[in-house]
């Protein structure tokens, strides 16, 4: 993996931060993008220490603020001749609504449109790559997506007044988003060298629900059971989709490991061919972009 190259959102602590050490501990470069600047310092020294000649990147980003992705894609491109890796990691799971700068769903805006524009701007870089593996992207979901219920592709992103008792179903609207988008992804890149692949990995202890403190109970309790994977365990499916040369060829996967690798099934909105370029290019509306 020599003079490889990977981004990781979301990589202060968690999945993204395990995927990023073992990324750096085979031989790549890593860039990592993270909203808190002060927790992203922290957290690159402690990588930087634990991967002794590793090279650790920071680029400060709120991922709910479309103008804040912007910046870093051109930060990005400015650092980097390619990409061989984008982990799109990063992501949220908040107790009530918020409303993100751009007027979406907060939710929303950091699972989903933000990674859509960052994946987005960055396939520049990824198509650069130029090496018999390609370029890879890999989009953490979850199975919480087959809990979203009915999709409407026209309204997904529009602010809802859920309280704690709906922000699941948002937070499963978000994961359910995230897959689409990979098969979306996946079609549109035939031909480029790049794949890209979306993973679960698993019920993993993490600060994904800090802003949730009924989800942050309960993993706390479930940390202490078989239930609950730690970071790095969740980080495997992650670090094997990114660089096992399997996944050169095969692309618009869900996959997860238990701990063998396993392809998992499509829920019904998963099949649905309209329904995913429908959410493509609603998607390309609220970012910005024009529909290709």
């Amino acid at each position: 993996m020599e003079d490889k190259i990977a981004l990781v959102t979301g990589a202060t602590s968690g999945i993204g931060k395990e995927t990023a050490r073992e990324l750096a501990r085979r031989g790549f470069r890593v860039g990592i993008v993270a909203r808190n600047p002060t927790r992203a310092e922290r957290a690159v020294e402690e990588l930087a220490e634990s991967v002794p000649g590793a090279i650790f990147d920071l680029f400060p980003a709120d991922l709910s603020a479309l103008e804040d992705v912007r910046h870093v894609a051109e930060r990005v491109h400015a650092a980097y001749g390619h990409l061989d890796v984008l982990v799109n990691n990063a992501g949220v799971h908040l107790l009530r609504a918020k409303t993100s700068a751009d007027g979406y769903d907060r939710m929303i805006a950091t699972n989903h449109l933000g990674p859509f524009l960052l994946t987005e701007l960055l396939l520049g870089a990824l198509e650069k790559a130029g090496h018999a593996d390609g370029a890879r992207v890999v989009t953490v979901a979850s199975e919480a997506h087959r809990q979203a219920g009915r999709l409407d592709p026209e309204r997904f992103a529009e602010p809802d007044p859920y309280g704690p008792s709906g922000s699941f179903r948002v937070y499963a609207r978000s994961k359910l988003l995230n897959i689409l988008f990979t098969q979306e992804l996946a079609e549109r890149l035939g031909g480029t060298g790049v794949t890209a692949n979306a993973v679960c990995p698993g019920m993993v202890a993490t600060g994904l629900g800090r802003d949730a403190p009924g989800v942050g109970r309960v993993a706390g309790l479930l940390s202490h059971t078989p239930a609950m994977r730690t970071p790095a365990q969740g980080a495997r499916v992650v670090v094997r989709v990114a660089t096992d040369p399997v996944f050169a060829e095969r692309t618009g996967e869900y996959v997860t490991s238990t701990p063998g690798l396993r392809f998992l099934p499509s829920s019904g909105p998963l099949k649905d061919i309209d329904l995913r370029r429908a959410v493509w290019d609603r998607s390309s509306a609220l970012v910005g972009l024009p529909c290709r």
